[in-house]
């Protein structure tokens, strides 16, 4: 393969930047730019220069062939964080036969010599992506190889069970233990059982890995764009005593104590004769319904009822200028009274969402399982040799899983999201 190279720490101004170099002849292009370095994983301080004319002072280190994150020979430059200095050695690389590496280039090469499966890959892009707590824990599950070490449980079930129904074929004629097919149905119904927890758990590892989206909805100047405001503790909404303000829907992110929430600022709802304004009324119904969570705000406690779901929330606004019951969640976007408490009801409605989240959280990986649990179903009446085939065919899922087989397809638009360096 090509020897490519890329910046591994962001781009700009910094204290350091590293420069990663992977592909046969890492060590000999660093090498000639640093001088000899003799031993692998060790950090050499080296002059950089490039026909005779220094370009600054680095630490370099080089990793063997299989003993790195590509699994290829590696080289680094912990060089001075200027971006001069990036753009010279840059150049002097270019020199030296070496390419620009493309977005996720460094990790493909990781999946095509084996250092990481298919599930790690996806998990590690979560974990460069994550915003949270919460997804920073998801996401380190997945990239730490968490899927496929449960898969390889699962398959060393089918190579058992396999081994059994073909003892049952080959040997008919001797002595067989009579037990044989009933643990082998023991066993499928084990991993059957397995396969529908991870299942089970995806929407709730789906919705911590991208977030919830939570409609702030209400009739005009119900307090809306106020309350998003202090929530953000910015002004991100114009906020007005002219009804209609909004016309289109407006996203804050937050970090809601470890849980990725987008709140939606949403157009008041009424019937209104401005043709725009009615644009922004129904693009705020839309995604009202499309939300995980809405919040109904009003100053009298009414909702807009064929949008109300189990799970949403009624918020009272505006309870500096009136005496509102405790019972009641009331909120001043004013004074802030009340605003912690919502947060916190928030935070609770949604923690229980996600309490069963496993380790499948992308829709590649669950359709694989789906594919997998499909082919055990109904095995009961099937004679051995159509059995074997279905052990085989679970086999094949769980290989598709991992992207042992079958990863090309994914490959382009899973490598594309990541950055240069990675």
């Amino acid at each position: 393969m090509d020897l490519i190279f890329a910046e591994a720490t962001p781009p700009g101004r910094g204290g350091v930047s590293v420069i990663r170099l992977s592909g046969h002849g890492a060590r000999a292009v660093v090498e000639d730019l640093a001088g000899n370095l003799p031993s692998a994983r060790h950090g050499y301080l080296r002059s950089i220069q490039d026909d005779g004319e220094a370009l600054d002072q680095a630490l370099v280190v080089w990793f063997e062939d299989g003993r790195s994150f590509t699994g290829e020979e590696t080289a680094e430059l912990h060089l001075h964080g200027a971006p001069v200095v990036i753009k010279r050695v840059a150049k002097a690389l270019e020199k030296r036969g070496a390419r620009q590496a493309v977005a996720g280039e460094f990790t493909r090469r990781a999946f095509q010599s084996g250092r990481m499966d298919l599930a790690e890959v996806e998990g590690l892009g979560d974990l460069l992506e994550a915003e949270t707590e919460a997804q920073r824990q998801l996401a380190i599950r997945a990239a730490s190889g968490e899927l496929g070490r449960k898969a390889e449980t699962w398959r060393e079930l089918l190579i058992r069970a396999g081994a059994l129904i073909e003892a049952s074929v080959d040997f008919a004629d001797e002595e067989v233990p009579d037990d044989v097919p009933d643990e082998v149905f023991s066993i499928l119904a084990r991993l059957r059982s397995y396969l529908d927890d991870e299942i089970g758990g995806f929407p709730a590892a789906e919705s911590l890995r991208k977030g919830f989206e939570i409609a702030v909805i209400g009739p005009p100047n119900a307090g809306k764009s106020s309350l998003i405001n202090r929530i953000a503790r910015r002004d991100v909404a114009l906020v007005s005593n002219i009804a209609g303000t909004t016309r289109d829907v407006i996203e804050i992110r937050l970090d809601l104590n470890g849980l990725a929430v987008t709140l939606l600022d949403t157009a008041g709802l009424r019937v209104s004769a401005d043709e725009i304004e009615q644009m922004g009324v129904d693009r705020a119904r839309q995604r009202a319904l499309a939300a995980d969570l809405r919040l109904h705000l009003s100053e009298t406690g009414e909702t807009e009822p064929d949008l109300w779901r189990d799970g949403d929330i009624r918020v009272v606004t505006k309870a500096d200028l009136a005496h509102k019951s405790a019972s009641e969640l009331s909120v001043s976007s004013l004074t802030g009274d009340g605003i912690d408490r919502l947060l916190s009801e928030l935070h609770e409605r949604l923690s229980s969402r996600v309490a069963g989240a496993g380790v499948v959280s992308h829709e590649r990986q669950v359709k694989a399982l789906r594919e997998a649990r499909e082919s055990l179903k109904d095995i009961k009446e099937l004679p051995p040799e159509l059995l074997a085939e279905m052990i085989r065919q679970t086999a094949a899922s769980l290989d598709r899983l991992l992207g042992r087989i079958g990863a090309e397809e994914y490959l382009d638009v899973i490598f594309t999201s990541y950055c240069i360096g990675k």
